[in-house]
Order: structure tokens, then sequence, then C-alpha cells
């Protein structure tokens, strides 16, 4: 290790960045059973777009409800279907239940009746009005 690789490593690791933080409370936020897009996040922060907060999710979002910010079609996030579907059961978050010629046979979000538009949001979330 060179001398210059011990001194990055000696150094406190950066801050989260403000946006980070912004997109992590408003995952917080979303009410058990209910789901916001990624696009939705953003335009709750009137800021990014919906590749921006899922660049947040995937870099810090294991610390927050990450199943609770989803893709807009419903689909299951890649990689984490199980973990996710255990805690939307759990949370009692609706579903629509996979054909039977479905990939893997998971279900989906029921995206109508499980989006969330921030409304009685405590301490409000800022920005627009997510779009339903």
């Amino acid at each position: 290790m060179s001398q210059e690789q011990r001194d990055r490593a000696d150094e406190a690791p950066p801050g989260l960045p403000e946006y980070a933080e912004r997109v992590l409370d408003v995952a917080e936020r979303i009410p058990p059973g209910r789901v916001m897009t990624y696009g939705d996040v953003a335009e709750w922060l009137g800021e990014g777009g919906p590749r921006q907060v899922g660049r947040v999710m995937a870099l810090y979002g294991s610390a927050v409800p990450w199943w609770r910010v989803v893709r807009a079609d419903g689909a299951l996030l890649p990689g984490h279907e199980l973990r996710a579907l255990e805690h939307y059961r759990d949370e009692t978050t609706p579903l629509r239940e996979a054909g039977r010629s479905a990939e893997g046979h998971l279900p989906r979000l029921d995206m109508r009746r499980a989006r969330w538009d921030g409304s009685g949001a405590a301490g409000g979330l800022g920005g627009g009005a997510a779009h339903t």
C-alpha cells in the first residue's frame, strides 16, 4: 500500500450528500403497505429524476424501508424479490398475483391500490404532488 493509499484510508468518510438525505427521508415517511415510485420521490423533492433516486436507494437505501420505493410498473426489485415480497406480505401491501406465464411466477405490486401520493405525511414532504 502506498503512502497516498494509507492517507486516503485514514480520512474520515464523506458525509451523506444532502440529496441522498432528502430521498431517504421520503422513503422513511411512506406508510407501511404503501409505495412510491422512483419518479414520485423525485417529483416530491422537485429535483433529480427516477435514475437519481434509484442510485441513492442503491447506495444508501438499506437503512430505510427500501421496498417502499419501487419501479413504476410494479415489478419487484430484481435480486431482492423474495426479501421485498416478505415485507409486502407483512405490511399487507396490495399485490397482483402473477399469471402462470409470468417469469418466476412472482406477483407485482398493485400500483393503483398501493401507490401513495404523500397526502397526510407528517411534516409534509415538500415538493409537488406525486402523480397517480
